[in-house]
Formats: C-alpha cells, sequence, structure tokens
C-alpha cells in the first residue's frame, strides 16, 4: 500500500450507491479533483458505521478543500442501499452524503494493496491529487477507527505542498509556517522552531 504513494493511483469502475440511487464511479472521471479514498471492511459492522458517518458529517469542509470523498468495500451496491435506509440508531448510514463503492471482486481492494486474508479491506485511507497520483495513504487494521481531523489536515498540507513547492513540518496545520527544502531556509526554520521551544 505504502508502495503506491507518489505514483498514479489504480484505477476502477466500480457499482456504487449514491443517496438512494445506483450509479458508476470511474476513476478516470475523478481526475481534476482532490480524491479521498475510505477503504472499511464490511456494511452492517460496527467500526465502520461511525466512521463513514463521521466523515459524512463534516462533508462540506472536504468540499471546501475541493475534494471528493468515496467509501468502498466489497458490498454489493444492493448491500450498501439497504444499509443507507437502516436508521442511525440501528447501526446504519440513513442519510450518508458521498457514494459507496462496491468492490465485490475485490479488485481495487487488490490494487490498492488493502484486502486481508479473510477477504477484506483494511481501514485504509488514500489521499489522490487532481492529476491522479497518491500523495497520503494510511492504514488501520480492523478494530480502530480513523480521524476525520487527521485526514483533513492531511488533504490539506498535501494541497499546500504541491502548490506551493514548500514542506509541512511535524504537526503542521492551516495557517501556521511550511518550510523551503532548501539548506539555508530549513536552518532558519530550525533556529525559529528551537526558539519558539525555549520560550514555551
Amino acid at each position: 500500500m505504502a508502495a503506491l504513494v507518489g505514483k498514479p493511483a489504480p484505477r476502477f469502475a466500480l457499482d456504487a450507491m449514491l443517496r438512494g440511487d445506483f450509479t458508476t464511479v470511474r476513476s478516470d472521471e475523478l481526475k481534476g479533483r482532490w480524491t479521498v479514498l475510505l477503504f472499511y471492511p464490511l456494511d452492517f459492522t460496527f467500526v465502520c458505521p461511525t466512521e463513514l458517518l463521521a466523515f459524512s458529517d463534516r462533508l462540506d469542509e472536504f468540499h471546501e478543500l475541493g475534494a471528493d470523498v468515496f467509501g468502498v468495500s466489497i458490498d454489493s451496491k444492493f448491500t450498501h442501499l439497504a444499509w443507507s435506509r437502516q436508521p442511525r440508531r440501528e447501526g446504519g448510514v440513513e442519510g450518508l452524503r458521498y457514494a459507496l463503492l462496491a468492490d465485490v471482486n475485490r479488485d481495487a481492494c487488490y490494487a490498492y494493496g488493502v484486502l486481508t486474508e479473510e477477504g477484506v479491506a483494511l481501514r485504509a485511507t488514500f489521499v489522490i491529487d487532481p492529476d491522479g497520483i497518491v500523495q497520503h495513504a494510511t492504514v488501520n487494521n480492523l478494530s480502530v477507527g480513523r480521524s476525520v481531523d487527521e485526514a483533513l489536515r492531511v488533504l490539506a498540507a498535501c494541497q499546500v505542498a504541491r502548490e506551493s513547492g514548500e514542506v509541512c513540518p511535524a504537526n503542521w496545520k492551516p495557517g501556521r509556517e511550511t518550510m523551503k527544502p532548501d539548506v539555508r531556509d530549513a536552518r532558519e526554520f530550525f533556529h525559529r522552531a528551537a526558539v519558539e521551544h525555549a520560550a514555551a
């Protein structure tokens, strides 16, 4: 999975469910915008609805950054539809605002390197830039959910680095200082950071 970072994202064309309707999502049609892919194990499970709804509830923040979000599991579009009709209070994802992709043949899970021996996807997040290049990849085991805050932070950092040519230091957040990747400017950055740390 980590081997994909900096390389073209694997292509796919998958059936999908979006707000009660069926559609097809093709990776080739996603170019020109940022894409966040959320691989997850299965519908009708435990951690999965908490993650998917957390991202859905903050979807506007991803859109403000020019990014689209998609969930991907091995479930069929019909299973996605049934799950989307189940209320939140019963573990469903009723009201989910982005498409759930149906990787029933497991081709996308395999291509992205997140398919488990049990045949389901790990909790993996991929940030793909408008040119179709993977800029970020993280993976959690099945028992640990993701952080929406961290996904938004990483997306913003990838965008700043792409647009400015500068790099983002540890714990960077929007509005904070970036660093020019050359020796002289980096030394000045390290000096300022050390002074701030000493004063804290």
